[in-house]
């Protein structure tokens, strides 16, 4: 499987362009993605309603770049995403993609209902709920964006494939897989088979490092990484930002089956060397499995869990009590009176309330003996 990778210092649009477009030429060019007439959704990451320069979503030009491949090819490109919170028009709007659709011939496309589909081919999952304005599509292209994130350590290619579930369904799927990554990152992978995107282009120019995916701070890592295989395109960026294919819940469920395009050995990196696009430092955020403890009776498997987990704290000065994490929260373990209150024993960690909070007002931290064995503060 082929990964081509293309060296953009920033986010100028005909630039852009000719760099996406060379890097194209290698997998085929934009014509083995696009046929003429064809509908095509180019699915962003429209995680919530933050500008551009914050490194939340997938950065404007990436998508008008897109369209006018698209365009060229002869499809009729549309634009569309789920997003963490509030509308597809409203996300769109504040990070300029909603500029983007008006400019061009593209189309905004606001993924509003559900309809139940079969998944015969998946693993686990044989029935999803997703976007019913998928079904009026030919094809999808994945336009990611490289972030860190608090439940599943990085978002990708394969992880932006969720956003192809409506509104509230995905606080289902995050209560039904509760602490379980495995469970989840299962779920991912059946559904990105089911979708299939044709191609990923993924955002890798500024990407974004810390308290991902909402919170985090915009990193300069100056590339794009294209490929028909979002698993390979995931675990070639996830080296480039020094992480191996076993520490990435969704590429670790993936080696596990032994699907070859986790395997480094079967992935073919056409263009820019990786190593010219490592970062001198990259930080994560803290993710440790809240399962480890299983085997531990009761009582102590609280305390340890307590003591060396990561889980969701509020920064109580920042946060004005709008209560957004209150109702996104699945297992409903928040509740707000005087400052905002966090049940941890019932706390799956899925790092909902963070992702949608506007404040930027909750992080996610180690327990005081992880941080304490690790030398962090």
């Amino acid at each position: 499987m082929e990964v081509s990778l293309v060296r953009c210092e920033d986010y100028s649009r005909e630039p852009l362009l000719k760099a996406i477009r060379q890097g194209l030429e290698p997998v085929g060019g934009i014509g083995r993605f696009v046929k003429p007439g064809e509908r095509i959704l180019l699915k962003p990451n429209l995680l919530s309603a933050k500008p551009a320069h914050r490194a939340v979503t997938t950065h404007p030009n990436i998508v008008w770049a897109m369209i006018k491949l698209v365009e060229e090819a002869g499809g009729i490109p549309l634009v569309g995403d789920s997003p963490g919170l509030g509308s597809t028009l409203k996300v769109a709007k504040a990070c300029g993609v909603m500029d983007v659709v008006g400019q061009t011939s593209a189309e905004l496309l606001q993924i509003k209902n559900a309809v139940k589909v079969d998944n015969p081919r998946g693993r686990r999952f044989k029935r999803f709920e997703v976007a019913e304005e998928l079904l009026t599509v030919d094809g999808v292209i994945n336009l990611p964006k490289l972030k860190t994130h608090a439940q599943m350590l990085l978002t990708m290619g394969v992880k932006n494939i969720f956003g192809c579930v409506p509104g509230k369904r995905k606080a289902q799927w995050h209560l039904q897989a509760g602490t379980d990554l495995e469970y989840f990152s299962q779920m991912m992978l059946d559904l990105h088979d089911y979708i299939k995107p044709r191609l990923t282009v993924m955002d890798a120019i500024i990407s974004m490092e810390g308290n991902g995916p909402s919170s985090g701070d915009p990193v300069r890592t100056g590339f794009v990484a294209i490929s028909p295989s979002a698993l390979a395109l995931d675990t070639v960026c996830a080296s480039i930002v020094g992480k191996d294919v076993l520490q990435v819940p969704i590429l670790k469920t993936a080696h596990t089956q032994g699907l070859e395009d986790v395997r480094q050995e079967k992935i073919r990196i056409l263009g820019e060397k990786p190593e010219r696009f490592k970062p001198h430092k990259f930080s994560f955020p803290p993710l440790i499995n809240v399962d480890f403890a299983y085997f531990l009776p009761s009582p102590l498997k609280r305390v340890v869990k307590s003591a060396l987990t990561s889980r969701p704290v509020i920064e109580h000065r920042r946060c004005t009590l709008c209560g957004v994490c209150v109702d996104v929260c699945p297992p409903k373990i928040m509740r707000k009176e005087d400052r905002i209150h966090i049940d941890y024993d019932g706390c799956i960690r899925c790092y909902c309330c963070q992702e949608v909070c506007p404040e930027e007002a909750i992080e996610a931290k180690q327990g005081w003996l992880k941080r304490l064995l690790s030398g962090s503060s």
